[in-house]
């Protein structure tokens, strides 16, 4: 077991794709950080779970719990969330006006809806992909390749899939999402006229890492630590895979400008991965200034599933399914 950081930062996401919030400590469970992403927004046309890759000006609304939100927030079980718009309007999760009120400022209809009980499965449904939805949530052009998902366990793949969200919460895929400051470092010094802000990435955990990268990941140390366990103040967690990058990061928010720039250079230099995804393998509290230490992988995950033959099967198939995504397209 060795140091590999310490945590910056931690930060909860009341609302999906709205802004979030730092907070100084947190437990956190098997479904990730208590309270987080408790409500979405929902498209009321497409009868799904909608986010700032399809509704951009979600980043711009701010989210904040009514009251310290209990240890049992989850499924179910949503706090009462206070919803700022741009203009400097507050509305209540409680208050049957805050449909009205997101559907006017986004300029389509939609419902603020709680985090559904976990038995409640067919609120966590989504409608089927097509290619054109994939070319929007990466922001590619229509002749651009979609990305490689292969990294991705069949398992998770055919989870989110099928959801819109993974069951019993709302973010798009782990529960966790780990970056590191030298990660962000990295990315900058390459592209020295965009701002590589952490509130463009969403973390769930920002880390200080003296960049003593694993498996030849010096400049993105997290991407080492993937297979490994990572004891981070009473909680363990398992670092899976890299975080591949959607659209989002390049939109423009309270401070921060649009920038493809960003995601080009995201693509260009780290395959359009940044940062990890983890799960938490023993619940517990973490708070701003623990030390992070890591039973390292014996070898990475990703490079096992890369090198062997069922890795390769798994991106063979996963090129027949994208190529039988329908074009298709959402009004």
């Amino acid at each position: 077991m060795g140091e590999v950081g310490r945590i910056v930062s931690i930060w909860r996401y009341p609302v999906k794709s709205m802004a979030g919030e730092r907070v100084s400590s947190a437990h956190i469970g098997e479904l990730g950080l208590n309270a987080d992403r408790t409500w979405a927004v929902r498209d009321v046309q497409l009868d799904a779970t909608t986010n700032a890759k399809r509704l951009p000006r979600l980043l711009w609304c701010t989210a904040r719990y009514a009251a310290v939100p209990p240890p049992d927030a989850g499924p179910g079980k949503a706090p009462e969330v206070i919803i700022g718009l741009p203009d400097g309007r507050e509305v209540s999760s409680a208050d049957p006006a805050v449909h009205r009120a997101l559907s006017e400022y986004l300029d389509r209809e939609v419902e603020l809806r709680a985090l559904p009980p976990i038995a409640d499965r067919d609120q966590y449904r989504g409608p089927k992909a097509t290619k054109t939805d994939m070319r929007t949530i990466f922001g590619l052009g229509p002749d651009e390749p979609l990305p490689d998902l292969s990294m991705f366990p069949v398992r998770k793949l055919a989870e989110i899939t099928r959801y819109a969200t993974p069951i019993g919460s709302y973010v798009d895929a782990y529960p966790v999402h780990l970056l590191t400051d030298r990660t962000l470092r990295a990315m900058a010094a390459l592209a020295p006229d965009s701002n590589f802000d952490v509130r463009r990435f969403r973390p769930t955990v920002l880390i200080e890492s003296p960049g003593t990268g694993l498996n030849d990941h010096a400049d993105h140390p997290e991407l080492g630590w993937c297979g490994g366990v990572l004891h981070a103040g009473q909680a363990t967690l398992a670092p899976l895979i890299p975080t591949i990058r959607c659209v989002m990061p390049t939109h423009d928010q309270p401070g921060l400008a649009r920038d493809p720039a960003i995601t080009r250079t995201i693509a260009a230099h780290a395959r359009r991965c940044l940062g990890a995804y983890a799960e938490v393998l023993a619940p517990g509290r973490i708070a701003e200034g623990d030390t992070l230490s890591l039973d390292p992988p014996h070898r990475s995950r990703l490079a096992a599933t890369a090198g062997t033959a069922a890795g390769k099967l798994k991106r063979t198939v996963m090129r027949t399914v994208s190529a039988a995504l329908p074009e298709g397209g959402r009004p």
